[in-house]
């Protein structure tokens, strides 16, 4: 069986190709955060990898998946498609492990309720800081206020997207490391602000922008980002003939 050295490089080299970083976890430590409706019926130890979109992802995959198609025969995104085509593509090269993706929009059956909180994968993985009311010694929201919590990037800041989690059900980590995520806002006084812009104003996607970026997104992936999908295809036809 491969080392955890092995299928972490060979996992991450293959998704690098697509614009997509991944970092590993245990399952236990994930549920460990969670309800127990979205636990992960899973053994402690099984290796899981949370997978995240970086800025170049639209531009070395998307745009590659739309050019390729020939057109849409499902109500699918196309993001969606172009990132489950790239996973497909990367599972494939391990065919000795059993492997199951979880993806950021699926849902369990007859509920609302997500198979998989991506935000609490990526933060358990180190790869990126969860920012929640519960972190403010001093909130200056009234209690019974919700306050939805934003992941950080240490590198993209809020340039990103948490996409899938890949779990390798056959493969136990006992001896797997735990790093915590980096705080990047460690001033209070930041983090109320990058909830109150991303609770408050998150259409305008400064929240994206409260610590300097390496990467942003293209012009054309904003646009994209900013289109409803019901309104896309214009877009899409231009994509797919630029």
């Amino acid at each position: 069986m491969d080392t955890l050295s092995e299928l972490r490089a060979n996992l991450a080299g293959l998704l690098h190709e697509s614009g997509l970083e991944c970092h590993p976890f245990k399952v236990g430590w994930y549920n460990s955060h969670v309800k127990p409706g979205f636990r992960l019926e899973h053994h402690e130890d099984t290796l899981a990898f949370i997978v995240i979109s970086s800025p170049s992802f639209f531009e070395k995959s998307f745009v590659p998946f739309v050019r390729n198609s020939v057109g849409n025969s499902t109500n699918q995104d196309y993001l969606d498609q172009a990132l489950h085509s790239c996973l497909t593509r990367a599972i494939q090269s391990f065919p000795d492990h059993i492997t199951h993706v979880l993806y950021d929009y699926e849902m369990r059956p007859g509920t609302r309720r997500p198979k998989v909180l991506v935000q609490t994968a990526g933060h358990v993985s180190g790869a990126v800081y969860f920012y929640q009311k519960t972190d403010i010694m001093d909130p200056p929201w009234p209690v019974d206020k919700a306050i939805y919590g934003v992941c950080l990037h240490p590198k993209y800041i809020g340039w990103f997207a948490l996409r899938a989690v890949i779990i390798f059900q056959n493969v136990l980590v006992p001896n797997l490391e735990f790093k915590p995520p980096k705080d990047i806002l460690e001033d209070e006084a930041k983090k109320i602000d990058l909830l109150n812009r991303y609770n408050n104003n998150w259409q305008d996607w400064s929240f994206r922008d409260v610590v300097t970026p390496t990467e942003r997104y293209s012009e054309l992936q904003q646009k994209y980002f900013s289109t409803r999908p019901s309104e896309r295809n214009d877009l899409i036809e231009f994509i797919r003939t630029h």
